[in-house]
């Protein structure tokens, strides 16, 4: 039977494995709700924990939303969404310190007790997501068991937590940027169009907009649209 000390050395190389598979994930080519689910998945199995779960903040609805999780319960899975401050979770999310219980089904502050029983979880340790001091979500994880996590641990998830932080601030951002760029070249396009019309109309600027948005109201086309028939139109005349 192994001794304490190669258990410990094991557990240590499964998390530096664990680490090193997140890492390599954070900077693949893979969307980011696989990203995410194989983060819950590699750290529920490196913890060993019943259940992983990632969950977003909704800033609008300031509701804790569960984005991925490795359990196949349909009922932990549907959950309803958690309010910021309530329970938890919850309150994790608004403090932005990590929370560890020993039991969920004997504490208060837990808002699914009945699903807990259900599903038998026990300790969880959540702890935050965090981007440039701001929290945008909590990564949580349950055992079957009474369990303490250990500092070791704990230094585990909260890097885990950075990592999923990372992958999905830069997905944001790559989304915000890939809109700024549509909303231009829309803009770029509509001015052209008006130009079309203001020569061959002989409209003004605002006349010219006017006509493509009135169009764009009647057909319930985006004004980018519109604008794109114009300039076609335009072309097949000269």
């Amino acid at each position: 039977m192994p001794s304490k000390k190669n258990r410990e050395k094991d557990t240590r190389a499964d998390q530096v494995e664990a680490l090193k598979k997140i890492s390599e994930a954070i900077t693949s080519d893979l969307y980011l709700d696989d990203v995410l689910k194989l983060i819950v998945s590699v750290t529920a199995q490196v913890m060993k924990s019943k259940i992983c779960s990632l969950m977003l903040l909704d800033k609008e609805k300031k509701e804790l939303i569960i984005k991925a999780t490795q359990s196949i319960s349909e009922e932990y899975n549907k959950k309803p969404n958690i309010k910021l401050g309530e329970g938890i979770v919850g309150i994790v999310a608004q403090t932005a310190r990590p929370e560890q219980v020993k039991d969920v089904r004997r504490d208060d502050r837990y808002v699914n007790r009945q699903i807990a029983q259900k599903e038998k979880l026990c300790s969880l340790l959540s702890v935050p997501l965090m981007v440039r001091k701001r929290v945008i979500g909590v990564l949580n994880c349950y055992t079957s068991k009474p369990h303490a996590f250990t500092p070791t641990e704990i230094s585990v998830i909260t890097t885990v937590a950075n990592q999923a932080a990372i992958v999905i601030e830069n997905s944001r951002l790559l989304v915000e940027s890939q809109v700024i760029r549509e909303e231009l070249e829309s803009k770029k396009i509509i001015e052209r169009a008006k130009r079309v019309l203001m020569k061959e109309a002989g409209l003004s600027e605002e006349q010219a907009f006017r006509k493509i948005q009135k169009h764009s109201m009647d057909t319930r086309k985006p004004l980018r649209e519109i604008a794109e028939s114009i300039l076609t139109a335009e072309a097949m005349r000269t």
